[in-house]
């Protein structure tokens, strides 16, 4: 039987592929229907949500300054992670999300830590992302993983706290 995490993969996938984009409505219908339930007691208007995911297609997470990561578990597409660059040294984390019935499995840590060897492979040396107070799951995992509570990087108006880590560069491998 495999464990937990051997039965995670994470690999790039486009942007706008079916599966990312099965991925990206089931995200932003779960935190957007998680905004309105909080402050408006209802779900998200579908005709928000359809004008919303047309909008944000994603296209800025393309190479060859970003990439759009897919987890899947047991084969399954359960999860995403996104990464762009905002500066040669700089950037910054988006779309993490996993599908509810694929977290308690690790895949959280496994996907933002393949996102940040992504973000060395582009050349940053940080990586930032914002996020907001009622994904109080999500700003746990960024603590777990050693990021800081930083000012502000954008003027997204959805964020509430923005976060920073110093990309630590992998040991050169030794011998021959």
């Amino acid at each position: 039987m495999a464990s937990p995490t051997t039965a995670w993969s994470i690999a790039p996938e486009p942007f706008d592929s079916p599966v990312a984009a099965a991925l990206w409505r089931a995200y932003y219908t779960e935190v957007s229907d998680r905004w309105y339930l909080l402050h408006e007691g209802r779900p998200t208007d579908p005709d928000e949500l359809e004008r919303e995911i047309a909008a944000n297609t994603g296209d800025r997470l393309a190479p060859p300054d970003g990439v759009l990561l897919v987890a899947r578990y047991a084969g399954e597409p359960a999860g995403t992670a996104g990464v762009r660059l905002l500066a040669p040294a700089t950037a910054e984390l988006k779309r993490v999300y996993l599908r509810a019935e694929a977290r308690g499995k690790g895949g959280g840590a496994l996907l933002v830590t393949a996102a940040e060897d992504r973000a060395r492979r582009l050349g940053a040396r940080r990586i930032v992302l914002d996020t907001r107070a009622d994904l109080v799951e999500a700003r746990a995992l960024y603590a777990r993983l050693g990021y800081e509570e930083s000012e502000p990087h954008n003027d997204d108006p959805y964020a509430d706290h923005w976060f920073t880590k110093t990309l630590v560069r992998s040991a050169a491998p030794t011998g021959g």
